[in-house]
């Protein structure tokens, strides 16, 4: 049986990992020749990172789906504890990544190499993060929630509105960072 939570937690990792992948692209190719560009879009990719990844989506995992299958799903409690970790230090890790970006950035090629070394093991660290929930906590959830508990789970997540997914109305308040990241970002995520 699939609920609404699950396809959209599956949305919202699809949607990040496609933003990750244009990230790490990006920064591989480097500013080039148009250096403000270049960094305008990673800051507002990494100002999406936190914005709904870090807001949106990990509360609700936190709040609502983890602490019922950690009740009732030993394998998925230790995932779950890790993941709890993972989400509680997640911010803090992309406060550092912008910093390390802006040091880039007013500094110069001597802080590159800080900043791609932050990010490769940022994208390692989300990498596992998503595949611990898709691979051991989604399947549990499936196995212990009640429809009482997925009813809930599925209102909530209903209510996030990631604007890079397409799936939601374009909202007026995220119209530039909508536009920054997907009008100059490579694809998968961005037309640049």
């Amino acid at each position: 049986m699939s609920h609404e939570s699950i396809r959209i937690i599956h949305e919202e990792h699809t949607t990040l990992s496609a933003l990750l992948r244009s990230l790490d692209m990006m920064v591989k190719r480097g500013p080039v020749d148009q250096p403000a560009a270049f960094f305008e879009v990673l800051r507002a990719m990494l100002f999406y990172i936190d914005e709904f990844p870090e807001r949106q989506h990990h509360p609700k995992e936190t709040e609502l789906l983890f602490p019922p299958v950690a009740a009732r799903d030993a394998e998925a409690a230790a995932a779950i504890a890790r993941l709890d970790q993972d989400h509680a230090r997640g911010e803090a890790e992309v406060r550092e990544l912008q910093h390390l970006l802006v040091a880039w950035e007013m500094l110069g090629e001597p802080r590159r190499a800080a900043f791609e070394q932050a990010l490769a093991r940022y994208l390692a660290f989300y990498g596992e993060h998503m595949r611990l929930e898709e691979s051991v906590v989604i399947p549990a959830a499936q196995r212990v929630l009640t429809e009482a508990e997925w009813a809930e789970l599925d209102a909530a997540f209903a209510a996030n509105t990631d604007p890079l997914s397409g799936k939601y109305p374009r909202d007026p308040v995220y119209d530039r960072l909508f536009t920054q990241i997907l009008g100059k970002a490579p694809a998968p995520i961005g037309l640049g």
